[in-house]
């Protein structure tokens, strides 16, 4: 039987091996360094079209570890940049370059060409003053439709329908944000927010305990009094009655996978709170019973469900 991936997983995590490690880990990397470095992009035509690593991973290895575009193959990083920026015009390109990772100044340049230089100093120096206001500039005066919300050291931006994620601190960006996992609840509390301000101002959110993130949503007391009390008088049904009587257990069995708990409550006026706990874990485990990570894209399972509720059952449209 020949040498597998598990085999070499196994020998790393036998506390006896450790003197050996080191040795194989350096075979490991020189083979990486061999391949980025001389058998990819060496060759142009197939570094473009079909890279030997899978959507170029191995960049962002490079990168989430705080080397620098000396330490990376720079060919391989001028036509991931390269996908990043007609991906974000439009145009032809050979993969979405979704949870692709890109220095700052590379992605100011792509998203904020016209002031990109200036950006990239603001926030590398966090003078947000400067730096806010040429993004308020670009939103209110230019027309562009973007987002934007700091949150500690990181700065979350919506473009479009995509989430961008600035890492302050080790000056690098997410781009795209989709499978990757959330690595902090300061970024999961910001995008909430990011969300909230947008589209559902009055739901609350709020980190508890540095803990999880709570998202509460108030239903008034007069939409939940007026839902029929019988689920089979189907003639005289309202859009509450459908709703609450045949899709929100279904609805909240769905949310039941990627929040740690959920509440419902009834406040003393007759409002019912529903209050979604949610951490970095999710409730759906491997093959191993490990907890699955939360990652970007479940967030819009639990964003369009606050939404819906929100829309349908709190905001009163008025007769014109």
């Amino acid at each position: 039987m020949p040498l597998e991936p598990r085999h070499i997983i196994e020998f790393l995590g036998d506390a006896t091996n450790d003197k050996f490690n080191s040795e194989l880990l350096g075979y490991l990397i020189k083979r990486v360094n061999k391949l980025c470095f001389d058998e990819c992009q060496i060759d142009r035509i197939q570094c473009t079209l079909t890279p030997l690593c899978t959507r170029r991973f191995l960049l962002k290895l490079r990168i989430k570890n705080g080397l620098n575009l000396d330490d990376l193959p720079k060919f391989c990083y001028s036509v991931h940049k390269n996908i990043v920026l007609r991906d974000f015009r439009g145009k032809t390109i050979v993969y979405r370059p979704f949870d692709a990772y890109l220095y700052l100044v590379d992605f100011l340049d792509i998203f904020f060409h016209g002031d990109y230089r200036k950006l990239n100093k603001f926030i590398s120096f966090k003078n947000w003053d400067d730096a806010l206001k040429i993004f308020d500039d670009r939103i209110y005066n230019r027309d562009e439709n973007f987002h934007y919300y700091l949150k500690n050291n990181y700065f979350i931006i919506r473009y479009d329908d995509r989430l961008h994620i600035i890492f302050i601190e080790e000056n690098y960006v997410l781009c795209n944000a989709r499978g990757e996992s959330i690595v902090n609840l300061d970024i999961l509390s910001g995008i909430c927010e990011l969300y909230a301000n947008l589209y559902f101002p009055d739901v609350k959110v709020k980190l508890i305990r540095s803990e999880f993130v709570q998202i509460t949503i108030t239903l008034p007391s007069d939409i939940i009094n007026n839902i029929s009390n019988d689920p089979e008088a189907q003639e005289n049904f309202s859009k509450s009655d459908h709703y609450f009587w045949n899709v929100f257990y279904e609805d909240l069995e769905t949310m039941t996978q990627f929040c740690q708990t959920i509440h419902l409550e009834i406040d003393y006026i007759g409002n019912l709170l529903i209050k979604l706990d949610i951490n970095l874990v999710t409730n759906n485990y491997d093959e191993k019973q490990k907890p699955l990570p939360l990652r970007y894209r479940d967030l819009r399972f639990l964003l369009n469900f606050v939404q819906r509720l929100y829309t349908d059952f709190y905001v009163y449209w008025l007769p014109t």
